[in-house]
């Protein structure tokens, strides 16, 4: 099983066992509106594994039927999820890496999985915040090690937001054109997710060379 069909499998997963707990939410929540979309999508990009797929594509399907405007829609979802990445940022910030593994339970976590989003932010640099909001499982906790190394606040909302803005607008444009019907937005989302992935580790793999020639650049100055 490859990269990309675990990383799915384990979020179909977290769905399937959050279930009757999903579907009670949508239906209070949602009729909150727009209001409803910064609370769910603050929750889903906060430690809790709420699934950004049961929360944006019904309000781009009441988008299609003139019931909420695009644009708001994509605008309060990235606002949740700078929200909720914000909370994460904030926990790491004030508590720090022994707190976090200490209760890692409490964030569906455990240390090996700490340790690999750890490494995978130290490798790359601040541009997985970007990349990070686009891969599920990911997207929910890379805010920790950015926190852990007190990331510059302004940078990584701005991060943050481009990745949200990305997944949301997908999600939302997928919901408009596919319709309220989950097991067709998981479909289309998958499709999407699989052309993106190589766009991704490209853009990854370049930032990366350019982190470390800018990183050893300092060094010769020092």
């Amino acid at each position: 099983m490859g990269f990309v069909d675990t990383i799915i499998s384990v979020y179909e997963w977290g769905v399937a066992l959050l279930g009757d707990f999903v579907s009670w939410t949508v239906r209070v929540v949602g009729r909150l509106g727009y209001a409803g979309i910064v609370l769910l999508m603050g929750l889903e990009s906060s430690f809790v594994p709420f699934p950004s797929e049961v929360v944006i594509p019904p309000a781009g399907y009441l988008v299609s039927h003139g019931h909420m405007n695009m644009a708001l829609v994509i605008l309060t979802g990235i606002t949740g999820s700078v929200l909720g990445s914000l909370l994460n940022y904030w926990l790491a910030v004030r508590f720090g890496r022994a707190f976090l593994l200490k209760h890692a339970r409490w964030f569906f976590l455990n240390e090996e999985k700490f340790a690999r989003f750890e490494t995978f932010f130290n490798t790359h640099g601040e541009i997985t915040t970007f990349v990070g909001r686009l891969i599920p499982v990911v997207r929910q906790y890379i805010s920790f090690p950015a926190g852990l190394v007190r990331m510059n606040l302004v940078k990584f909302i701005i991060y943050t937001a481009l990745g949200a803005a990305v997944w949301v607008t997908i999600l939302a444009y997928v919901g408009y054109f596919v319709g309220n019907n989950i097991d067709l937005v998981k479909e289309h989302v998958h499709t999407i997710m699989y052309a993106v992935f190589p766009a991704l580790a490209v853009l990854v793999a370049v930032y990366a060379i350019v982190f470390k020639i800018r990183k050893s650049r300092k060094e010769r100055v020092r």
